[in-house]
């Protein structure tokens, strides 16, 4: 547990509402063996290294993991501090105002909400999520809390330059043009989620989100120091994601998986709800296709009588629908479309 997690907690409630508590057998274990094999640590990349090593690097964690860091990825810490900084003023300002932005639709490209998939899960989880359409249309500003605004929109040019790198390296990691996904316009479609989870007096009968995989293209994660996020590994492991100050964290996505034709890994994760003082904060980045009509599945380049396609095709409506009309969990999606 983190040094903060030791400091005396002072805090209006001792325990959670029923609608939080999840059922025992889902719970995950809070404690597990310290593991201390190479395939139990997240690979850190430094991306100032050199590219054919980087591309490697990147290609063996998405083939395996499906999640990875990056350091040296030309976005300044002070940025990303003031992003979560910004994220984590506007969650801890008075409930009168904070209720003004509460509200579950996206017609206006910004909502803060609870759970997303309240009315389809069993049990909500511990943590609120203020939401913002980044592309293909942006939002409506004014529904964007301004405490945050200003951090919200630099944030997306940031985003975008990370977004092309990182797309590049994933390309040429499976024998690709380095602009081949690019060119799929999985840089043009971008949901930015902002989840604060706060102190829980009984972590041990909930979450912070409980277990899935994401649904688009790849995932660009910033966090605080606060911990909590672990990954799957094979059936019953699960690996802590240590907090690197100033460091991006990358997962595969569903539809990256499909369109990689099992070559990349869209890997189940986690959050623990959180036992600190101090919230955790993080921000995430969806990068999804913007073209909703076009049919996706296996890419062509890469699909041959050797390794033929596992998945079938599919519109990007038909797949979005099918997630956001569930409950959060596992990898249920991604296997509804394999052959």
């Amino acid at each position: 547990i983190p040094q903060l997690c030791k400091q005396p907690l002072v805090y209006p409630i001792t325990t959670i509402p029923r609608i939080f508590h999840h059922p025992p057998d889902t719970l995950p274990a809070r404690k597990h063996d310290p593991k201390s094999r190479p395939d139990y640590k997240i690979p850190v990349i430094d991306l100032s290294g050199d590219r054919a090593a980087v591309i490697d690097q990147v290609r063996r964690a998405s083939s395996t993991l499906g999640f990875f860091q990056i350091i040296n990825h030309g976005v300044e810490l002070s940025k990303i501090n003031g992003l979560i900084s910004a994220i984590k003023a506007f969650n801890e300002q008075p409930m009168e105002i904070k209720s003004q932005f509460y509200h579950r639709e996206m017609g206006h490209g910004a909502s803060f909400q609870t759970n997303f998939d309240l009315f389809q899960s069993r049990a909500a989880s511990w943590r609120d999520t203020l939401q913002v359409r980044l592309a293909p249309i942006s939002p409506d500003w004014n529904y964007v809390p301004e405490v945050c605004r200003n951090e919200v929109a630099a944030w997306e040019g940031e985003v975008i330059k990370v977004g092309d790198e990182l797309l590049g390296l994933l390309s040429e990691g499976l024998g690709l043009d380095k602009n081949k996904l690019k060119e799929m316009t999985c840089l043009d479609a971008r949901m930015m989620v902002n989840h604060y989870y706060p102190y829980c007096p009984q972590a041990d009968l909930t979450v912070g989100i409980t277990s899935h995989t994401d649904p688009g293209v790849v995932t660009l994660l910033v966090q605080n120091e606060v911990g909590g996020l672990q990954v799957k590994n094979g059936e019953d492991d699960w690996i802590d994601v240590e907090p690197v100050p100033g460091a991006f964290v990358i997962n595969i996505g569903d539809i990256l998986q499909i369109m990689s034709n099992d070559e990349y890994k869209s890997v189940q994760h986690r959050v623990l709800a959180n036992p600190c003082q101090e919230p955790r904060v993080s921000v995430a980045v969806f990068l999804n296709p913007a073209n909703r009509e076009n049919i996706y599945g296996p890419i062509p380049e890469i699909v041959s009588s050797e390794k033929p396609p596992v998945f079938r095709n599919f519109s990007l409506t038909d797949f979005l629908t099918r997630f956001f009309t569930k409950e959060l969990d596992g990898k249920s999606l991604i296997n509804y479309y394999r052959l």
